[in-house]
């Protein structure tokens, strides 16, 4: 490591020049007191608690810099000052005016000091709008809040949004919003995301044409001049570092000279969009250092907010604690991330937090909570109740079994059950919920048979709930893990000219190499995979995704896949049922057969499904599908029998389709 990081260091020294921590300065200096204290300038505005400074533009509310340990600015001084660190939004009209995917950095009008004291500083920066801006800005009103403690080493951001329920209020759809913070890249070089994900990080400048080569996936690249020579035949990708809501807590970037962890710490999922296992970018190349809250990455338009003309939306996004942290002398800069975890735990036990002024962020003695135990009812498995242990139960608004996956418009809070199947969801806003859950090993999704209320200080107890997966009959055959995720079936090997060295013997990322796709068509150049039950292994001999095969005139064709199985005593004038799972689909279709790959009409079709893009964005799963098909006894044989599997959409290598379990139940006993 050492010899490492003083070769890097030597090669951004040749590049960047020498400049030290006393660089770029805007001439403030840090203060000796422990209180916290504003400044007010033309255009500026400057908090500080002796610890961390922060400066923000006046009126606008976009952070131009962070002082910290000797740093002036940790963010990009060579950005300009609207391109450091700020809010955002992606819309899009629902009229005609033409206004489609407008991408607009959140600059406020209006500017106030909400709370000054020596413990609090909160500041509120607010662009309303109306609708002379029609077709302009996003049609809501933005309330940016950007808090700083006494004795806190980093600030907290948050905002408000709000769309008014009067008819002159445009309709529209939010594409995305988030918050993205661009960081000085002569000092952060090492990058975590999770303990298996984190190193030392490609500059910027290697992704330029000379030194970067596009692949065939946008935003990918393959690094064939770098800066740093080790990187040399590498991909870079940011979606290679997505991360579903759940282990997105805490990520972000070190800075070796000066020793410095910047880091954005989320600590409740209670505002961000499509419940736990949605997923997210976070910190990437650039350095970037994201916290995206509303986005239809790994899912599409089904998690794109639509709101009608008039239709009244108010949400709190946030807050996000924007951590810094920095070693002893002589300590490792790595060991930054270890504290940047812990610094994580401490905020997560604070939630809600008491310090925001808003009232429409409510407080722990205004919000309510809910437990119980959840258990699994599957007789053709057990005589007694399953313990739903690592059951994920949540409460989401109302709607459909499942529905809480596509929610998008409102607030979600969940939990995992323990070994027992007891959950306790706390600290849950006011309102009108569904209690949803889904049980690892178990298809299927459950729903509470009644709306809950929650009010402040409840604390409802629901007792023993009861849920019976999909089932009609004994398990004949199964392929894979009901889990929501291909990551049990055979992730191959990559390319070596797309190699990712982090994810290389990384069996929990080992998907996230660049063009796996590919190598379906290495591996079954003229035929289709064909599984039979009882001989072939899921692990070995499943390829993790159903995608078209190149031809040799860089065409695409579909595919067929054959499950093979033997049956005895076939109940001819019974139904069997055929379960199939799907982790994720991106612009495809499933047609099933049995027994006649021919046949003009297939039994059953998903048609085309899916725009989670999840294969080519190196993800494991997207949104789920779950589909139950009625196999007439009629159409099976005694003896070997066939299902066909056919994914026909071919006009681009990442279509395809991510199995998650498939199995076919007999007759009810």
């Amino acid at each position: 490591m050492g010899l490492w990081t003083k070769f890097f260091t030597t090669v951004i020294k040749t590049i960047f020049g020498t400049c030290g921590k006393g660089d770029h300065q805007q001439g403030f200096r840090p203060m000796s007191y422990n209180g916290v204290r504003l400044w007010i300038q033309d255009h500026h505005v400057l908090l500080d608690n002796g610890i961390v400074q922060v400066t923000l533009s006046k009126p606008g509310g976009l952070v131009t810099g962070v002082r910290y340990n000797g740093l002036d600015n940790v963010l990009e001084v060579l950005n300009q000052e609207g391109n450091r660190g700020y809010w955002d939004v992606v819309w899009s009209a629902l009229d005609d005016s033409g206004r489609k995917g407008v991408f607009e950095v959140i600059s406020a009008t209006s500017y106030k000091v909400i709370v000054e004291t020596e413990e609090q500083v909160e500041l509120s920066f607010s662009r309303p709008w109306d609708p002379c801006l029609r077709g302009k800005l996003a049609p809501i009103n933005i309330d940016k809040r950007f808090v700083l403690l006494r004795g806190s080493s980093g600030f907290y951001t948050y905002a408000i949004y709000e769309h008014l329920g009067s008819a002159e209020w445009q309709g529209f759809s939010l594409g995305e919003t988030r918050i993205a913070f661009k960081l000085r890249k002569d000092r952060f070089h090492y990058m975590a995301v999770a303990d298996d994900r984190r190193r030392y990080m490609p500059l910027p400048d290697d992704r330029l044409a000379g030194r970067a080569q596009p692949l065939a996936f946008q935003e990918a690249v393959s690094l064939v001049n770098p800066v740093v020579p080790e990187f040399r035949g590498e991909v870079d990708d940011k979606y290679q570092y997505t991360c579903e809501n759940k282990d997105l807590m805490v990520h972000g970037w070190i800075s070796n000279d000066p020793p410095v962890g910047f880091w954005q710490i989320i600590p409740s999922n209670e505002f961000r969009t499509g419940g736990p296992l949605k997923q997210n970018l976070c910190s990437h190349v650039g350095p970037t250092c994201l916290a995206v809250f509303v986005g239809a990455h790994y899912a599409g338009d089904d998690l794109v907010p639509k709101f009608a003309q008039g239709e009244p939306w108010k949400k709190v996004f946030g807050p996000v604690f924007i951590y810094l942290n920095s070693t002893m002398c002589g300590e490792d800069p790595i060991t930054l991330w270890d504290d940047a975890k812990r610094q994580m735990m401490v905020e997560v036990s604070s939630w809600p937090y008491s310090f925001p002024a808003s009232e429409d962020f409510p407080k722990s003695h205004d919000r309510g909570n809910c437990r119980g135990r959840l258990l699994v009812r599957d007789r053709y498995l057990y005589n007694d109740d399953i313990l739903a242990n690592g059951a994920y139960i949540g409460l989401a608004p109302r709607g459909d079994v499942g529905s809480w996956q596509r929610e998008c418009k409102d607030y979600q809070f969940w939990t995992e059950a323990n070994c027992s199947g007891e959950f306790s969801i706390k600290n849950v806003r006011c309102g009108e919920y569904n209690l949803y859950a889904w049980v690892p090993g178990f298809l299927g999704d459950y729903q509470f048979h009644a709306p809950l209320t929650i009010i402040p200080g409840c604390d409802i107890n629901l007792g023993d709930l009861i849920y019976e997966p999909p089932r009609d009959g004994p398990t004949l055959w199964e392929i894979g893990i009901p889990d929501r995720s291909a990551a049990e079936f055979h992730v191959p090997e990559p390319n070596p000219n797309y190699v990712n060295q982090l994810f290389v013997n990384n069996p929990k990322s080992n998907f996230r190499q660049y063009g796996l796709w590919e190598r379906y068509g290495e591996l079954y150049p003229y035929g289709d995979l064909v599984y039979t039950v009882g001989e072939s292994d899921y692990r070995k001999d499943w390829f993790y995704a159903q995608v078209p095969r190149r031809k040799e005139d860089n065409s695409y064709e579909g595919t067929t896949w054959q499950i093979k199985f033997r049956l005895e005593n076939v109940r001819y004038a019974a139904i069997y049922k055929l379960r199939i799972a799907l982790a994720g689909a991106a612009l495809a279709e499933v047609q099933i057969r049995v027994n006649d790959p021919n046949k003009p009409r297939p039994l059953f079709t998903t048609g085309l499904i899916g725009r989670d893009n999840a294969i080519a964005r190196h993800g494991i799963h997207g949104l789920y599908w779950l589909y139950n098909i009625d196999i007439s006894g009629t159409l099976l044989i005694e003896g070997e029998n066939t299902i066909y599997l056919k994914q026909p959409r071919n006009q681009s290598p990442f279509q395809g389709i991510m199995y998650d379990y498939i199995r076919l139940e007999g007759p009810p006993n």
